[in-house]
């Protein structure tokens, strides 16, 4: 058993205790006095390491990971966004696969100097030769130089449907998100009527009795279908964006509704509406060669990765060539912008981060 614990003595018994009758004592000091084994007089190899300062540890740790420093200010959306995308290998490969099918369509004869148009009927269907990588068609017309010049139809098909669609459909659906009532119920009955019109026999039926052969009736009706998918992200966006207190407290501060929609809601809004109208790019660029095919979308004389498609169909046995490329150049198109779109939605989701 251990012994039990002394008794403390006494305040009053303890002879180390001063007494009012001792002598005050004088504690200023007298000399220069040295405390020994202080951290002055120990060698260098001997003295305590300094201390890290804990208001340090989240700078460390934030550079650590690769984000900003919290006391520099933290990153909005779009510059975080583009934080993401220049660090992906999917958006950089399909924004050079893109890049590069802009260049051509704008100036295509940077790689092809040859006509579209200029054919020998002496070399219909032949294969490779020097000069001619990709062989000849049925009117003996170069298929590389077609391959390269169908690009441009092609892209701006793509770029003007999907400007169009998205403009009308994002101003549309986001006044009825906003204003709602009878705006929103009109809108969202007459969204219903063309959700109901299949695309593909829409497109027969519409530019069946269209006699231009050009782009812009095939724009205009990929624009008339197109809109109701937009306006319906847009208006489930403004709905969601104008229920948030930034919003809130801009009317009650006397915001107008203009100023609201163009300050507030807009800029949050719009993300949703990019990553829709990217993938959707790349669908309209393939339903304007499905429409090619079926001679009701583009016609000759344009030059179009359809056309060629849909004439070297029937010889595919004796002449491979004649689709295999063009339908290629349309495939790794199609799939540029859809890849495009699915690395513009990861970096603007911030679910997916």
């Amino acid at each position: 058993m251990p012994e039990p614990f002394e008794p403390l003595e006494p305040l009053e018994a303890r002879s180390d205790t001063p007494s009012p009758s001792d002598p005050p004592v004088d504690l200023a000091p007298t000399g220069t006095a040295t405390l020994e084994g202080g951290p002055r007089s120990r060698p260098w190899h001997r003295r305590p390491l300094p201390r890290l300062r804990l208001s340090l540890l989240p700078g460390l740790v934030a550079r650590r990971r690769g984000s900003p420093d919290p006391g520099q200010g933290s990153r909005g959306l779009w510059s975080d966004a583009w934080h993401d995308l220049r660090r992906n290998p999917v958006f950089v490969l399909s924004a050079l696969v893109i890049l590069f099918l802009v260049t051509i369509a704008v100036w295509p004869q940077l790689i092809a100097d040859g006509n579209p148009y200029q054919g020998n009927l002496a070399k219909a269907q032949d294969g490779p030769a020097p000069g001619h990588p990709f062989g000849f068609d049925l009117q003996g017309r170069d298929v590389y130089t077609r391959t390269v010049y169908g690009a441009r139809a092609s892209i701006t098909v793509g770029i003007c449907a999907t400007a169009g669609a998205a403009l009308l459909g994002s101003v549309l659906g986001g006044l009825a998100g906003f204003f709602g009532g009878w705006w929103d119920a009109l809108l969202s009955r007459i969204a219903d009527v063309f959700f109901g019109i299949p695309i593909l026999l829409g497109g027969l039926v519409f530019l069946s009795v269209v006699t231009s052969g050009s782009v812009w009736p095939v724009v205009g009706f990929i624009v008339l279908l197109g809109w109701p998918q937009i306006s319906r992200i847009a208006r489930a966006t403004v709905v969601t964006v104008k229920q948030q207190d930034y919003v809130l407290a801009a009317r009650s501060l006397g915001a107008g509704n203009g100023r609201m929609l163009v300050r507030h809601i807009a800029p949050n809004a719009v993300a949703p509406v990019i990553v829709v109208a990217t993938i959707a790019l790349g669908t309209y660029i393939a339903l304007e060669a499905t429409l090619s095919f079926l001679g009701v979308g583009l016609k000759p004389p344009t030059v179009s990765w359809g056309i060629d498609i849909s004439s070297a169909s029937t010889q595919i046995r004796n002449a491979p060539h004649m689709l295999l490329w063009p339908a290629g150049a349309l495939s790794l198109t199609v799939l540029a912008f859809i890849m495009l779109g699915d690395a513009v939605r990861d970096a603007l989701d911030p679910k997916l981060r």
